[in-house]
């Protein structure tokens, strides 16, 4: 775009030359009625030569300044336009997962961070090797965590953002059945903040092919 202007610019300007030249040479015409066509072909006005030369000078100029300002222009619209495309790629940020086909994770006599490998969408700042996810904007975003388990033991889950503990799901032991505990919360973030899921000492959780044992999360808005 900036350069079909540039171009326009350029034609405009060298017609506008073409014009004034053609202006003074009719001026110079006009006000020599009566000499001979030869005689006026002959001797060339010196003054309207320099006047000439001085004009294309001064268009040369002016175009030079056009052309450098619509470079800057150029720069400043690329600049604003990749600024644009960040924030718009900061902005879609998601993921979803599920523990997956493992069977029973735990139970522990320590707590570990859970891993959600089965991922079914991520944009990318969820981390499936390590189960953490990373903001990589400020802004305020929703997490929500679903565990299944066997009620013959505890479960205990823990939402934690930078090692402190957000919001928990804890299934008491029971009689002999499944159980699912599900929580969440919308937390405002830093860049560079870091959620994840915790299960607690001596409590166990359970998965399989129907993937009920969730981790999800995304961003409402930026800040």
């Amino acid at each position: 775009m900036m350069k079909t202007l540039l171009t326009v610019l350029t034609v405009s300007l060298f017609y506008l030359c073409v014009a004034e030249v053609s202006q003074l040479d009719g001026q110079a015409g006009e006000a020599n009625p009566t000499e001979s066509p030869v005689i006026v072909s002959a001797c060339p006005c010196a003054e309207d030569t320099a006047e000439n030369e001085k004009n294309y000078i001064q268009l040369a100029l002016m175009l030079k300044g056009l052309e450098a300002k619509l470079k800057d222009t150029e720069k400043q619209f690329e600049k604003k336009l990749a600024n644009l495309r960040s924030e718009i790629q900061g902005s879609r940020v998601a993921f979803g997962a599920s523990i997956s086909n493992v069977g029973n994770i735990g139970p522990y006599n320590t707590e570990i961070t859970l891993l959600y490998r089965n991922v079914y969408f991520n944009s990318g700042s969820y981390n499936p090797a390590t189960g953490i996810f990373t903001a990589p904007v400020r802004g305020v975003y929703y997490f929500s965590f679903s565990g299944h388990n066997m009620s013959s033991r505890p479960m205990g889950l823990r939402l934690m953002k930078n090692g402190e503990q957000m919001v928990t799901v804890y299934n008491h032991p029971a009689e002999q059945r499944y159980d699912t505990g599900t929580n969440g919360m919308t937390l405002q973030l830093a860049a560079g903040d870091q959620v994840y899921m915790r299960l607690r000492p001596d409590t166990w959780i359970h998965d399989n092919n129907n993937n009920h044992s969730t981790f999800i999360g995304y961003l409402l808005f930026p800040l």
